[in-house]
């Protein structure tokens, strides 16, 4: 609290100030005056600034004490480094002065506020006034703290010999100086004495005399240079100059080889190469790259996935009968005709005149329509001897009796004729029967991609996705209706009988001599166009990198498999720039490896001539290096041990259930460029496209066993399957892990497995048809019957030394390192009691899987998942090893006696949770057996596995 004193005190104090403040008020009656705007000049790194008008403030109430005086000025600006000083109270006159450094290169000009202030009505200063604002400019004047500096560190060019240059090169420095005094380069100079060039005062050297290669083919000269305030440069800059010899049009800079590495992308061809005309005028280049492939597979780089898995990857309809499959057990007929086999595994069969082969009847298609599609690869050169023979690709031809052909597809004279006999209908007229063909294509010794899509009566051809109509149809009449049965024959036509009295036995005639490739034939559809160009696409070509970059003056073109390139354009650096940016790219993930050869040829026209300057051809190949071959591998259980009962039922036993397909590939130093320097084996990820489970020894009965794999299994796949009596094929291009779900999934059934001991299949899979392909995984499958089931498990029992035990994970920790390995005849005892408990639980436990397979058979029809825990399908497997070490044996033994109450316990647990874990299936079969092996588990379910 304030006392009554204080208070008093307080209020004196106020009353004095306010009548101070009336006195001030009366006495600094008017505010100070300054210009309304200044112009300033400092030099960078001083103190003081100039400026226009000088700085003085005027007062009227002068010459009153501090009411006519001027106490201060202040700036108000943006962080401005200037500050302003009273120099004259009385006078009013300032100066402004910087409060640090003012550099030029960073601001050259500043502009702000400033204000002078009176000092008020007494020497406290209070009632001060201010000024009006006035706006302050400076600007800093640049000293000449710089040299110039080259912007190249090394200069180089060329020039020809006898020949005088107005510029060979410019060299250019710059200027960190501010203002334009000190920042421009004003002149150059050549430093080196002697030499026969000289340089003007914006850096362009020329020569003074003409060279000559054959005196010096090189020279070496330092340049220097000087700012407007003659400042010199710190360091000369070196200039190369070649004197190269007398001008020959053509292309510099280029390399006869290009190296490729896969799967780079695109990889610049020609990234320094220029096309030298020795200075004529020119009024336009074009120039053709072709890039000539034509010994690379089918024409170029293209899958060589098997016909169907195209088919498949394209979108092609289903339904397509591969009539040129390659060999096996089940496509046979293809056998003895001649492979090329240095193809990159592209199936190729190469017909000589003395090869055919007939289609099974069960492989032809017999519901031709009027609409189909037939569709092959062909190589073909012109035939031998002045008077040709048909040359036969496909026929359809009675296969005794007669020799009518009902449709047919072959060359003839460098003509591709088609031949479609319809049978009698209503209609007993003449009709369309015969479609000709005449292209350069036919007979150019190169391969082509032959489509012929028939809506009756109009044929259609498509040579490498371009249309193609008849040039000529001839009509015929159709064919009398008649029971002999007809031949399909691959390569040339079946006769069945010669019209002639010579030759009455049924033969080969009119064979074909040429390549042929992927031969199919599909019923009820056409083809489209899109599908088509899909399935004939080259994988390599050439590209352009930055078609934005190109300029509008270049004009360029690419033939449909981008393998032939025209760029044309009217200005010469444009079509060098233009040059630079071709490139060649394989998009394949695993190209065929080996030489591209390339040709460039120009033309070059100048004005009003047609042809001023002849550019010799270049010759260069595109050498792609062999990719890194991934090594297939196939793992898993390599033998089963089933009671003879699954087999029977209609979930039959699961052969492949743990089976792992992994791909790697080697790496070495050659392979990585991005700074690693290690070696090493690295798993790759990559498609599949066939899948073999065969049967090693007899073929299957059909009455009594079979392969099946559920059409479930392929839902959401790009997979089918086909199967007969030596096994089951997968096939289609997928994932390595579609493979494995697929697989998993493949069944052997046998209803009569009574004489049954063992079968064996042999597992193998495939990339891009057979170029890379897997290990042959060998699974042998061991029958137990019922009436030996005891009899096995106690022949188990009986040699314990082979045995491997596989023990609960809780009862790992509980063996004792330190046991004796001797056993006392008590204990000995105690462990025969034992395993005869576990003989025990073993049988009953085979009785409750056999009993409890049987009352799930239905579901399993269903097509319902198979639960992996489930006891309503469990099987037991066992795998035997003879090789374990009996040591082992004896420990596991020795841990038996300590573990075997808590395993009776136990044994009944588990048989109860097993129907608990049956939805467990959907973690995956890999899971799975990672669980399988960190624990070590006993479960009594069908993946349980015993092993000796």
């Amino acid at each position: 609290m304030k006392t009554p004193a204080a208070a008093a005190s307080l209020a004196l104090a106020l009353a004095l100030l306010g009548r101070c403040g009336i006195l001030a008020g009366k006495v600094n009656k008017h505010k100070p005056w300054i210009e309304t705007s200044y112009h300033g000049v400092i030099t960078e790194n001083m103190d003081t600034v100039l400026l226009d008008p000088p700085l003085v403030a005027l007062d009227k109430d002068a010459p009153v004490p501090y009411a006519g005086e001027i106490c201060a000025f202040k700036i108000h600006g943006q962080e401005a480094p200037f500050e302003a000083v009273v120099l004259n109270r009385t006078s009013g006159e300032g100066v402004l002065r910087a409060r640090g450094h003012v550099d030029c290169e960073l601001q050259k000009e500043y502009t702000f506020v400033i204000q002078a202030y009176d000092c008020g009505a007494g020497a406290n200063g209070a009632g001060w006034k201010k000024s009006h604002k006035a706006v302050v400019h400076i600007q800093v004047d640049d000293v000449n703290e710089f040299a110039p500096v080259f912007r190249e560190s090394v200069y180089h060019a060329t020039l020809t010999e006898a020949k005088i240059y107005d510029s060979i090169l410019q060299v250019e420095a710059w200027d960190q100086d501010c203002s334009p005094q000190y920042s421009q380069i004003c002149n150059y100079e050549i430093a080196t004495p002697d030499t026969p060039f000289a340089i003007d005062r914006n850096g362009n050297i020329r020569n003074t005399e003409r060279l000559s290669y054959d005196k010096q083919q090189h020279y070496k000269i330092m340049v220097t240079a000087y700012d407007c305030g003659q400042k010199r440069a710190a360091d000369s800059v070196p200039v190369h100059i070649d004197v190269k010899p007398v001008c020959k049009p053509g292309w510099q800079g280029w390399n006869k080889r290009v190296d490729y590495e896969p799967g780079t992308g695109s990889k610049q061809l020609f990234p320094k190469m220029h096309l030298e005309t020795c200075g004529g005028p020119l009024s336009s280049v074009r120039v053709m790259v072709e890039l000539q492939t034509s010994h690379i597979g089918k024409g170029c780089d293209r899958e060589t996935y098997s016909e169907k898995s195209l088919q498949k990857l394209c979108g092609a309809a289903s339904g397509s009968t591969d009539l040129l499959p390659a060999p096996s057990v089940a496509t046979n007929w293809t056998a003895s005709l001649l492979t090329d086999s240095g193809r990159d595994s592209d199936l190729i069969f190469r017909f000589d005149g003395r090869q055919a082969a007939n289609v099974p009847d069960r492989v032809v298609p017999q519901n031709l329509t009027d609409q189909f599609t037939i569709a092959t690869w062909m190589k073909h050169g012109p035939s031998p001897g002045l008077r040709a023979e048909k040359e036969t690709l496909l026929c359809n031809s009675d296969k005794t009796e007669m020799n009518r052909h009902h449709y047919s597809l072959y060359v003839h004279n460098c003509r591709l004729v088609f031949l479609l006999r319809r049978d009698f209908t209503q209609m007993d007229t003449f009709r369309p029967a015969e479609f000709h063909w005449k292209l350069d294509q036919i007979c150019d010794k190169e391969w082509h991609y032959y489509v012929i899509n028939v809506e009756f009566p109009t044929v259609t051809l498509f040579v490498d996705g371009m249309t193609y109509e008849p040039y000529l149809v001839t009509d015929d009449w159709p064919i009398h209706p008649s029971q002999i049965d007809v031949q399909l024959t691959v390569g040339a036509c079946w006769q069945g009988r010669s019209m002639t009295t010579e030759v009455t036995t049924p033969r080969f005639t009119q064979y074909f001599r040429g390549s042929l490739s992927g031969l199919t034939i599909r019923p009820g559809k056409i083809e489209t166009q899109k599908v088509i160009s899909c399935l004939q696409a080259c994988k390599e070509g050439l590209d352009i990198n930055s078609l934005e970059s190109l300029g509008k003056g270049i004009k360029f073109h690419f033939n449909p498999a981008q393998s032939v390139l025209v760029m044309e354009g009217e200005d010469l650096e444009s079509v060098n720039m233009a040059l630079t940016k071709v490139s060649y790219i394989n998009s394949r993930q695993f190209p065929t490896p080996g030489l591209r050869k390339l040709h460039i040829s120009t033309t070059v026209q100048c004005f009003g001539e047609d042809t001023c300057i002849s550019i010799p051809d270049i010759k260069a190949v595109v050498m792609v290096l062999p990719p890194s071959e991934p090594r297939i591998t196939i793992t898993g259980v390599e033998r089963l041990v089933q009671l003879a009962d699954d087999f029977t039922t209609p979930a039959g036993v699961v052969l492949f259930k743990d089976i792992r397909i992994i791909s790697t590939v080697t790496k070495t130093d050659a392979d990585f460029t991005a700074g690693k320097s290690w070696l090493g084996v690295l798993e790759v990820m990559h498609n599949l496209d066939y899948c073999d489970v065969l049967v090693i020894g007899e073929e299957l009965n059909p009455e009594e066993e079979s392969l099946e794999i559920h059409h479930s299994s392929l839902i959401g796949k790009h997979l089918d399957a086909t199967n007969s009596t030596s096994g089951i094929s997968v096939y289609g291009v997928d994932s390595m892990l579609h493979y494995e779900q697929a697989i998993r999934q493949v069944r052997y059934r046998n209803w009569r497995p009574a004489g049954l001991l063992e079968r064996k299949f042999r597992l193998s899979c495939s990339e891009l048809n057979g170029r890379y392909t897997s290990n042959e995984f060998n699974l042998e499958v061991s029958v137990v019957h019922s009436s030996e089931a005891v009899e096995h498990v106690n022949h188990m029992v009986a040699q314990p030394q082979y045995m491997r035990p596989v023990h609960h994970p809780l009862m790992v920790h509980t063996l004792n390192s330190n046991h004796n390995s001797g056993t006392p005849p008590a204990a000995t005892v105690v462990i025969v009691m034992c395993i005869a408990a576990l003989v025990v639980i073993v049988v009953l436990g085979i009785y409750r899987i056999h009993t409890t397979n049987q009352d799930g058979s239905k579901s399993d029809e269903d097509g319902g998942k198979e639960a992996e825990m489930d006891w309503d399908d469990s099987t037991l497997t066992i795998t035997v090893n003879p090789m374990e070490n009996i040591d082992a044996a004896q420990k596991e033994d020795e841990a038996r006696e300590e573990e075997l109450e808590e395993e009776e316990d136990e044994d009944e647990d588990e048989l109860a949770g097993e129907n608990s874990s049956a939805d467990s299936e959907d973690s995956g079969e890999e899971e799975e057996t990672e669980a399988h092996n960190i624990k070590g588990k006993l479960e009594w379910d069908h993946h349980t596995t015993l092993q000796y």
